[in-house]
């Protein structure tokens, strides 16, 4: 019996080998996800994002408890940590966060090194995503290593995107300077039970009003939880499923799949592409171009436009 086989089953080893391949560019990861790829498209993939210390981790796991009170519904989470400036490995913070669902064996944790990746989200992320989805998992998490303006990033892989503000944190539209209110499907006040809480969620109101979008286009709602309790996490997810519904009946699901395919196509073209052309120069050409640049003797256009020509 083949991996591909194993995972079908449910075998979490046999997942978590997988994902291993895939995170680190293993050869014999492809093959799975080429003959598992025809499975996918039928998880609700969720993005989370936001400062650090706003309580993502805590809220992303009373969030897969509560899905799983709900339902039989398996749940995955992917936690993008920072790479371990030592080893290069994930930092593993959030796992050790959600070590309470450890024993629900229709959860599955995963943390992954963002590897300096823009956007907190490594290139590898969105094959993980997609493993998680073929293996049956009906919600899938992607928590993200902070908040800033590249974390938009998350917007273009999940279905439901997920701003998580918290008060006391420094400016109260600390996600509208960021630049990534406009991304947010859901906005959620954590730590509602802190001082300036009302102030911040009043402050996102205005500041949603303010960039109001068009007649039936959806509005986000803003919901205050305190994570650390479970407070509020039933109106967060009623807010997360009131989106997937109007996904579905407005037409954006489709269009937002459809614009996620064409940005996986465009970047793995632009890797395999870059690959095959460093590979076509001749011995000591790129660090030669790279040493004009570094040295200012050329500008990298002007390196590029070289390594090109000799190439044509």
């Amino acid at each position: 019996m083949g991996l591909a086989e194993d995972v079908l089953r449910g075998d979490r080893l046999a997942l978590a080998r997988w994902l291993t391949w895939l995170e680190e560019d293993d050869p014999r990861g492809d093959p799975v996800l080429a003959e598992l790829f025809p499975r996918t498209g039928r998880a609700h993939r969720l993005g989370v994002t936001g400062p650090p210390g706003s309580g993502k981790s805590t809220l992303v796991n009373q969030a897969a408890a509560w899905c799983r009170k709900q339902s039989s519904e398996r749940v995955a989470v992917l936690a993008v940590d920072p790479s371990s400036p030592f080893t290069g490995g994930a930092i593993l913070g959030d796992r050790i966060r959600m070590r309470d669902l450890a024993g629900d064996k229709g959860v599955f944790i995963r943390s992954m090194a963002s590897r300096g990746a823009l956007g907190g989200l490594s290139r590898r992320t969105a094959e993980l995503v997609e493993a998680l989805d073929a293996a049956g998992y009906g919600r899938v998490f992607i928590e993200t290593v902070g908040a800033g303006q590249a974390e938009v990033d998350i917007a273009r892989m999940a279905d439901t995107t997920i701003v998580v503000e918290a008060p006391g944190m420094g400016d109260d539209i600390q996600a509208l300077k960021a630049g990534i209110l406009e991304i947010a499907d859901v906005l959620v006040v954590n730590k509602a039970d802190l001082p300036n809480a009302a102030a911040t969620e009043r402050a996102l109101r205005a500041s949603l009003e303010l960039a109001a979008g068009r007649p039936g286009s959806w509005t986000p709602p803003v919901v205050s939880t305190v994570a650390e309790s479970g407070q509020g996490i039933d109106l967060l997810m009623e807010a997360v499923d009131r989106h997937r519904d109007w996904l579905r009946q407005s037409g954006e699901g489709e269009a937002r799949r459809r614009a996620r395919a064409a940005s996986r196509l465009d970047s793995e073209l632009q890797h395999v592409l870059i690959e095959r052309f460093r590979r076509g120069l001749s011995d000591g050409r790129y660090d030669a171009a790279l040493a004009a640049v570094l040295e200012r003797r050329r500008t990298p256009a002007q390196a590029a436009d070289e390594l090109i020509r000799e190439r044509g």
